[in-house]
């Protein structure tokens, strides 16, 4: 009976630090690399998004690399709790997947794989909230921008990327690559980090490993 107890106690741990997190990627995506692909994309059946770099997530990370996922299977996303938010996120968090679509489909996806991992943390409305602050204190273009890095087709260094994100925003990013269908090599993603509350940034304790080469393109939009 005890042992069964021990085990009963040692199950719950299980389960409860599968929802424990170290910190989030807030992750923002440009539109101009998305479109310009072999898979190109679909604008949203809002139009066309704006010139600017989109949320793609608010991720929960381990220190380790290693992230969790689809924590709460109970909890599914309701746009009844972001009625509020809709808009906006319309606005800075639009899909690109094809078929268009109102985003609804990308923020459940978000949700439901992210979201339900910091749920200790955030309810649905606070995390979609969350990033949207964030999203507000970290404008990735105007930091480049200021830096002379604009999206007008021309290659830049990573390092001067880099540099200018954390002049900009006051922490040091991460960047992911895709390839255009030539071949190019192009800025798609910029990761910052996040505490565990969903309110401040952080140095990143580590990056994904993610391959860019020292030139890489800012393709217009």
């Amino acid at each position: 009976m005890k042992a069964l107890f021990l085990l009963s106690l040692s199950l719950l741990a299980v389960v409860s630090s599968a929802k424990d997190f170290d910190f989030f990627y807030f992750v923002q995506q440009w539109p101009g690399s998305y479109c310009d692909t072999k898979r190109s994309c679909c604008y949203p059946v809002t139009g066309k998004p704006d010139p600017i770099f989109t949320i793609h997530g608010l991720w929960p990370n381990y220190n380790d690399g290693t992230y969790p996922s689809n924590c709460d299977r109970q909890n599914d996303f309701d746009v009844r709790e972001i009625e509020d938010l809709e808009k906006t996120m319309q606005n800075y968090w639009p899909t690109l997947a094809c078929p268009s679509s109102n985003g609804l489909k990308f923020w459940g996806h978000e949700w439901d794989k992210h979201g339900t991992c910091a749920e200790s943390q955030l309810d649905q409305h606070s995390y979609f909230l969350s990033a949207l602050n964030l999203y507000k204190k970290a404008n990735i273009l105007k930091a480049l921008q200021d830096a002379g890095i604009d999206p007008d087709d021309r290659y830049y260094s990573v390092e001067s990327i880099k540099q200018a994100i954390k002049r900009g925003v006051g922490f040091t990013p991460g960047l992911e690559c895709n390839k255009d269908e030539s071949g190019n090599q192009q800025i798609s993603e910029v990761y910052l980090c996040v505490d565990t509350s969903g309110q401040e940034f952080i140095e990143c304790p580590t990056f994904p490993r993610i391959s860019c080469r020292k030139e890489i393109q800012f393709p217009s939009f």
